[in-house]
């Protein structure tokens, strides 16, 4: 084969890598903002997590993780498209600390090849570190509105 045929082949696959979806970290005040602007949080804690907390106002939860550990991609994926009003809608994920929202977020980008994903840096310790309110009276509902 030419030459020049694998060079633009070789250029073209780094082009495509080069803007795969990336993962971005938001501050509470970020998260915020973006809410204002239609974005969907989605809170991934269990129910427990929910309960000693509460959830960030208008947000919906879709635990991903149950409590061993275990998960269910593609029917969380499933349920969390359902959510999304359009494949732009920004998604902001968040979990108590920001590690599992961090691990989610990737998988979102990297393996689904999704855009506009976001996750709460620090989780819900740092909204609650700051004042920031959460609601408690839609614990029995998925979207606390």
């Amino acid at each position: 084969m030419n030459f020049k045929i694998w060079l633009f082949l070789l250029a073209s696959l780094f082009a495509q890598l080069s803007i795969a979806a990336e993962l971005k970290n938001l501050s509470p005040e970020q998260l915020l903002d973006l809410q204002q602007n239609n974005a969907l949080v989605v809170d991934i804690r269990t129910e427990k997590e929910w309960q000693a907390t509460g959830v960030i106002a208008d947000s919906y939860k879709l635990q991903f993780f149950d409590n061993k550990g275990r998960y269910d991609a593609k029917k969380w994926l499933e349920q969390l498209k359902k959510q999304r009003v359009s494949e732009n809608q920004p998604i902001i994920l968040v979990c108590r600390s920001g590690q599992r929202s961090s691990m989610v977020g990737s998988f979102l980008t990297q393996q689904a090849g999704m855009d506009n994903i976001y996750h709460l840096q620090k989780g819900m310790n740092l909204w609650l570190k700051q004042g920031k309110m959460v609601k408690k009276d839609c614990l029995n509902k998925l979207a606390c509105k």
